[in-house]
């Protein structure tokens, strides 16, 4: 019990780490729209960041999604990243579209068993409805809105890092890139990690490609690199995938650390 109580502690103090540290990053040029989203019940502010001569070009382009996407949070520096690699001929060209947080710890959670879980905010564990939010009523406003192809990514950093990994387990098809910095592979007394090998048994064959990272934080490296293991003993066949051990980073360092050694591998294989 000490050991889960440990888990909620932790996420608490990185939470307040993160926010003292954060830098200010300039905000590019970018296009804000409103959806009001039946699923989560409530109207969600979206922030999209186009590549540099989208508007003369003819092409459509892939999209990448984050959560943890306000303009207070991290999309700005996100969208600076992509512009700076893309100019570089690092990545092709993609959109950016951040979704901003409302209730993030309960958008980013799944269902847990775990009583210490449960008290980092009132309400947890609606990471299915944001999941059905994104799928089902933001790809296909985006897809109305601007040129866009059928690939599409998703990335995030601490519990939008466990969004991803959650979402890359329960439901693969949803995107063909997945990139978590540091993921909250803890919740639920790691289930996500547990239950790893069942959900590889049930994937599909269509190549996807998943990306993900874990500092010298002790309860975030014990998983990570857990997970590492599995997917090196199972060795899907439709999994092009990568860990970063990150030993000599810290939770509040590793995500402007890695993140661009994490799209340049991700999307290699698009150049």
């Amino acid at each position: 019990m000490k050991y889960l109580f440990s888990f909620s502690v932790l996420i608490l103090s990185i939470v307040s780490a993160l926010a003292a540290t954060r830098q200010i990053d300039p905000i590019p040029v970018h296009e804000t729209f409103k959806i009001q989203s039946a699923q989560v019940g409530e109207s969600r502010t979206i922030n999209v960041w186009l590549p540099e001569g989208y508007l003369d070009r003819r092409d459509s382009l892939p999209v990448m999604y984050m959560a943890d996407g306000g303009l207070k949070e991290d999309f700005p520096h996100i969208a600076n990243t992509f512009s700076t690699l893309i100019k570089e001929k690092k990545i092709p060209a993609f959109i950016l579209v951040g979704i901003e947080n409302t209730q993030r710890r309960r958008d980013l959670t799944g269902p847990t068993e775990v009583a210490t879980d449960k008290k980092i905010a009132p309400v947890v564990g609606g990471s299915g409805k944001f999941r059905s939010f994104i799928n089902e009523e933001l790809i296909p406003e985006i897809n109305k809105r601007y040129r866009t192809t059928n690939t599409k990514g998703i990335l995030g950093e601490s519990l939008s890092g466990l969004f991803v990994m959650e979402t890359f387990f329960l439901t693969p098809e949803m995107f063909d890139y997945y990139i978590a910095f540091d993921p909250s592979l803890w919740w639920n007394d790691h289930y996500l990690v547990k239950t790893a090998k069942e959900h590889l048994a049930k994937f599909p064959v269509a190549k996807k490609n998943v990306w993900f990272a874990g500092s010298g934080t002790e309860d975030i490296f014990t998983f990570t690199r857990e997970l590492s293991a599995i997917l090196t003993k199972e060795n899907h066949p439709g999994i092009r995938w990568t860990y970063s051990d990150e030993p000599g980073e810290q939770h509040s360092t590793i995500f402007r650390a890695t993140k661009e050694k994490a799209l340049i591998w991700a999307f290699s294989e698009m150049q």
